[in-house]
Formats: C-alpha cells, sequence, structure tokens
C-alpha cells in the first residue's frame, strides 16, 4: 500500500502543482497570441534621420524588408499593397521576399504601385533557397555560421528581373545612383552577407562626394559590412534579416540577431559604430528593420510586431566648417 507524505508536505505539493499549472496555461496562452495575433499585427513605423543638406526638402523612404511570402498570405499581402498610399518618395527592399518557389508574382502584386515609385533592392538567402524545417531552439540560439544552402532553389532570378523591369535599382555587388525630390543619393549595397555572397571589394572606395547624401543598403547587417559602409562615407545603411530578433522579452528585448550584430540593435535607428557621436567621420546613422514576415515554418511572433518603417530623411543641422552640397 502507498504511503501518503507527511501532512506538512500535501500544501507545498498542491503549491507546485497549481504553479505548474499556471506556468502550463500561462506559456499556452503566449503561443497563441504570439502565432495568433501578434504575428499578424503589422505595423508602420515612422523615423526622421537627419543627413540631408542644410534647406533641402524632405524625402521619404519607405523601408521594407523580410515578407517571406506566400501565395496563402492575403492578410500580408493586402497590407503591404496599401502602403502605396503613403506616397513614399523612393521604397527600399531589404530582401527576403520569397518563402515559396511560386511566390513571384504574389510578391510583385503585394507590392503593387509601390513598383511605380524609384526604388531600390538587394536580395536575401530566402530569395535564393526555400525555407525548410528546423528544431526551433535553434532561433533562440546564437548565429553558429551555418548557412541554409541544400534546400530547394527559388526562382531568384525571376524576382530580380520582375523589380528590375519596373525600374528599380538593383543593388547586389553594386552601385547606384537616383534623384528623388531634388536630391541625389548614391547608393552601395552588397549581396546577402548570411550567404557569404556579398563582395565588398566591388563596392569599396570612397563614397561619392558629387551626391547630396549617400546609403548603403544591405540585407544582412554583418558587422563586416556596416564598418566598409561607414568607412567610406555612407552617412545611414539599411538593413533587415534580424526580424528584430523575433521572439523577445519584456524590457529585456531581442535575445539573437542571426549574425554577429548586437542585439541592442536588432530593431530601429542606431549609430554604426554604437555610440557614435553624429557627424563623427567614419560613422553612419543604421536602420535595422524587424521585417514583415517569418519563415513559414516559425510562425510566431513575441513583444516584436512585423512592421515596415517610413523613414523621413530631413536637414542636418547647419555647420558652417562643413562644406554645403
Amino acid at each position: 500500500m502507498p504511503t501518503l507524505p507527511d501532512p506538512p508536505l500535501r500544501p507545498a505539493l498542491a503549491a507546485t502543482a497549481r504553479l505548474g499549472a499556471l506556468v502550463a496555461v500561462t506559456g499556452a496562452v503566449g503561443l497563441g497570441y504570439a502565432a495568433g495575433v501578434e504575428v499578424r499585427w503589422f505595423t508602420l513605423r515612422r523615423v526622421m534621420v537627419p543627413v540631408l543638406p542644410p534647406g533641402r526638402r524632405p524625402v521619404r523612404i519607405l523601408h521594407v524588408s523580410d515578407l517571406h511570402l506566400t501565395p496563402t498570405q492575403h492578410r500580408k499581402q493586402e497590407w503591404v499593397r496599401g502602403l502605396a498610399s503613403l506616397r513614399p518618395d523612393l521604397v527600399v527592399d531589404t530582401g527576403d521576399n520569397l518563402a515559396h518557389r511560386r511566390a513571384v508574382p504574389v510578391v510583385l502584386n503585394a507590392l503593387g504601385d509601390l513598383l511605380d515609385v524609384p526604388g531600390v533592392f538587394v536580395l536575401g538567402s530566402n530569395d535564393y533557397f526555400s525555407p525548410t524545417v528546423r528544431n526551433p531552439v535553434r532561433y533562440l540560439l546564437p548565429d553558429a555560421g551555418q548557412r541554409n544552402t541544400r534546400s530547394a532553389r527559388l526562382p531568384t532570378d525571376e524576382l530580380r528581373a520582375g523589380l528590375s523591369e519596373r525600374g528599380w535599382l538593383d543593388l547586389s555587388n553594386r552601385r547606384g545612383m537616383l534623384t528623388v525630390q531634388g536630391t541625389t543619393i548614391a547608393f552601395a549595397g552588397v549581396d546577402d552577407p548570411h550567404l557569404a555572397y556579398d563582395d565588398l571589394a566591388a563596392v569599396a572606395g570612397p563614397a561619392d562626394t558629387s551626391a547630396d547624401i549617400r546609403m548603403g543598403v544591405t540585407h544582412a547587417p554583418y558587422l563586416r559590412v556596416l564598418d566598409q559602409f561607414a568607412a567610406d562615407g555612407y552617412e545611414t545603411v539599411l538593413a533587415g534579416h534580424t526580424h528584430g530578433g523575433q521572439l523577445c522579452l519584456p524590457f529585456r528585448g531581442a535575445l539573437v540577431t542571426n549574425c554577429d550584430l548586437d542585439t541592442g540593435r536588432a530593431k530601429g535607428l542606431h549609430r554604426h559604430p554604437a555610440h557614435a557621436p553624429v557627424g563623427a567621420s567614419g560613422s553612419s546613422w543604421l536602420h535595422v528593420s524587424a521585417g514583415l514576415g517569418t519563415s513559414p515554418f516559425a510562425p510566431v511572433r513575441f513583444c516584436c510586431r512585423p512592421e515596415a518603417t517610413l523613414l523621413t530623411l530631413t536637414p542636418r543641422p547647419a555647420d558652417p566648417a562643413r562644406p554645403q552640397g
């Protein structure tokens, strides 16, 4: 016959059982929220960046990233299509548009009227290779340098052609220039650093000083790329890839970035190098988008809503010692 615990232990066991049940219920509610609510709770961020020459009109840049679109994600497609109502002056797409081999027409349709706006783009790993099932724990571990290059190839060339035919500049290991709102922007971009496809030598060297402003574009914000852009004189750098951490803790923020960028800059506007004074030589404004999607095999977000960002470039404070241009 089993022996019952001593009476003083029974309340402790009951309390432990209640605590375990509470933890299980809390976890289930949190997972339901992350998978059923926040992952579809799209938001538009608005950020001001003081980098234009004094006296210039503001330039509105829509930064989109990490759509990870599939043909069945109708709500996301409609939300992205609605961004055209913002009437941006320029669109910057920092990659990972695809999550399905039939998603190229879906992406182009979702971008819709935005493709009539001047734009630039780079590609991410998920524009090259199909997503695969992974151990969920791996999303919470630091990037170990492993790259998914064994899954099925996606129609990368079709995506590249679709965007280029609408007039967007492909900045994969290339430089380019556009004039919007009377402001000339010199660009340098790299192919995906997460796949080690970046060719920094192809775009290295001092940024074009004849332009009004200089901007670097990359999918994954690896430090080697950010350091090069900052050293070459690009005042702003736009990136994606991190998903803002995707699963974040309240008051703590991101746990990982899936690259060598620190978690404190997993999303939003920051300086690079970190804490560099505004205007310091060899430094940039860095904007990292938390992106709009996830892998279809990990469709959850927690304390990190899917986002696009409207960056408004404004005139920097006048500096008598700095040449105007």
